[in-house]
């Protein structure tokens, strides 16, 4: 048997398990792994610009196709600027395994050049990170890596590689293909969960987290409109069913519909489904707190560690969400579904339609609306953090697998998920949606979309500033702003440099003309906004905050 490179194997290792794309930012650390590519047409390989376009891409990646996004960077400065891609990974619970290059094996533990202990930089940030010191045994670690970072709750894995151990000749044959294992739900469960349902007057369902495919989504909706519950979506997971589903009621978060805030906190019975119940769903976590009197909490979610950490549970099931729904049925008795579930999807309906501001040049909910009219519904909406996010959250109406949006609060990860949503899917419209301050982290990846012919529209919104945190500031500390102001460059002369096509809008009625012109160009498209700070969200204004 002909011996392979440690770096052959693990590309072996790879293919066997479905890779077909990987992001990088090439280092001399893994070069072995580089030259198994070049011979790995099935793999196609994008460099990016920066390691944290490398894992947000990664990231996005793993989410729209439920296995872990494959990502390559070099020890020291490649992995620590990476390491943002992995903490959104772990919260967001998106599957994926960032693979670093690493110092030799002789020169460990001496601070050689760029040397980091991974195994405890990532360890708080990771499902499982390791170091794979032997390359006989790289089917192994990558079959683990897989199965870890799939299974449960799904996340992050990081593996380091040491530059000599990818050189070394071995025999080696790649594991078989890891699926994730299916959780099934115990008969007994079922029964509970459908005699408390069954008894609530006020219940309302709570719905987000990882494995929501097309059956799941589909017996999410049949089953919340026959039994009439409201179907609320957790902090950016607004498309885990369709907006338009007679019982979806709208998402929580930030600035939420006050009728369904209040719908919330008068349920007398939460049904929460697969989501993790996190701060910003939450309210921090006051809107539905740890221990919930008088409401009763189901909590159906595949991971054992997740269930009772911090919400008191009355009803735990670990296990698929979509096989818990496929066991649920509507509640008995005259057959009717509860009326609470369409009275909520008319209050979100009513909450969703955008209304003109007076007064405001460039008015981001018309230009939301437009959108509507123009895009396809099922178009992939892609943000970083912002308050500039809050328009689509609130007008897009959002369908299933849609919605690529770091819950944790990350800026810069629009543009690069927008690259990798466009590449995995083609043959669907995908936006980028960027503030000034949040495209700035990561728009030198309009270079990586453009250099593999990804077809996108990026929107920036500038308005000078840090707006999220300026608006704390004025509620905080009225009138005295420190460090959130920004000198912008001209946004749309930037894209064409980078060979986008591109325009600067600063009227709302100008807004449409522009987005119909840009869906006849080809490739990257670029809508430049230019809006008002004092303008700060759908609902308010920063005078209005500082109580000026």
């Amino acid at each position: 048997m002909t011996q392979i490179t440690g770096g052959r194997l693990l590309v072996d290792a790879l293919l066997e398990q479905g890779c077909d794309r990987i992001f990088t930012v090439p280092g001399e650390s893994f070069l072995a792994v580089l030259d198994a590519l070049h011979d790995t047409p099935a793999i196609d390989l994008v460099p990016c610009r920066q390691e944290g376009g490398v894992t947000f891409m990664a990231c996005a990646d793993g989410t729209l196709t439920g296995r872990p996004g494959i990502a390559f960077v070099t020890r020291g400065p490649g992995a620590t600027n990476a390491a943002i891609g992995v903490h959104v990974a772990k919260q967001d619970s998106q599957p994926m395994i960032l693979f670093i290059g690493d110092v030799d094996r002789s020169t460990r533990d001496r601070e050689a050049f760029q040397e980091v202990d991974f195994q405890a930089m990532f360890a708080p940030l990771a499902k499982w990170a390791a170091r794979i010191d032997d390359a006989t045994r790289i089917p192994e670690y990558v079959a683990r890596a897989y199965a870890t970072a799939m299974s449960g709750r799904p996340g992050p894995v990081v593996l380091a590689l040491p530059e000599d151990m990818l050189c070394d000749l071995v025999d080696g044959t790649p594991r078989p293909r890891i699926e994730r294992p299916v959780q099934d739900v115990a008969i007994e469960d079922i029964r509970s969960a459908q005699e408390l349902i069954a008894r609530a007057e006020r219940p309302v369902a709570i719905i987000g987290g990882a494995h929501w495919n097309a059956e799941t989504v589909a017996l999410a909706e049949q089953w919340g409109e026959a039994a009439g519950v409201p179907l609320v979506a957790a902090f950016r997971r607004q498309d885990a069913v369709s907006a338009n589903c007679p019982v979806y009621a709208g998402n929580l978060g930030y600035g939420p519909n006050p009728a369904l805030v209040k719908r919330v906190r008068e349920a007398d019975l939460l049904i929460v489904l697969g989501a993790r119940l996190g701060e910003a769903t939450t309210d921090g976590y006051a809107l539905i707190t740890p221990d919930h009197p008088g409401q009763t909490l189901i909590h159906i979610h595949p991971d054992p560690e997740e269930l009772h950490s911090v919400y008191r549970t009355d009803l735990a099931l670990c296990c698929d969400v979509g096989r818990a729904l496929g066991s649920l049925e509507a509640p008995a008795g005259d057959g009717q579904p509860r009326p609470s579930g369409a009275e909520a999807h008319a209050e979100y309906l009513a909450w969703s339609d955008p209304a003109a501001r007076e007064g405001v040049t460039l008015d981001l909910g018309r230009c939301v609306a437009a959108m509507r009219d123009t895009l396809p519904a099922d178009s992939i909406i892609c943000n970083g953090a912002g308050n500039y996010s809050g328009w689509w959250h609130r007008y897009w109406r959002y369908e299933p697998r849609s919605q690529l949006a770091p819950t944790c609060g990350a800026m810069g990860y629009g543009v690069p998920a927008a690259t990798a949503a466009a590449l995995r899917h083609p043959e669907r419209m995908v936006v980028a949606l960027a503030g000034d301050g949040c495209f700035l982290m990561n728009g030198q990846e309009l270079a990586t979309a453009v250099q593999h012919g990804a077809a996108m529209l990026v929107i920036v919104v500038d308005n000078s500033g840090y707006g999220t945190i300026r608006m704390h500031q004025e509620r905080e500390y009225p009138g005295r702003v420190a460090g959130t102001g920004l000198a912008n460059p001209d946004f749309a002369a930037l894209a064409r440099a980078y060979g986008c096509w591109s325009e600067t809008v600063t009227r709302t009625e100008d807004f449409a003309p522009a987005l119909v012109r840009a869906m006849t160009e080809r490739g990257v498209r670029l809508l430049h906004l230019k809006t008002d700070i004092e303008v700060i969200t759908p609902a308010t204004t920063l005078s209005r905050i500082a109580g000026r």
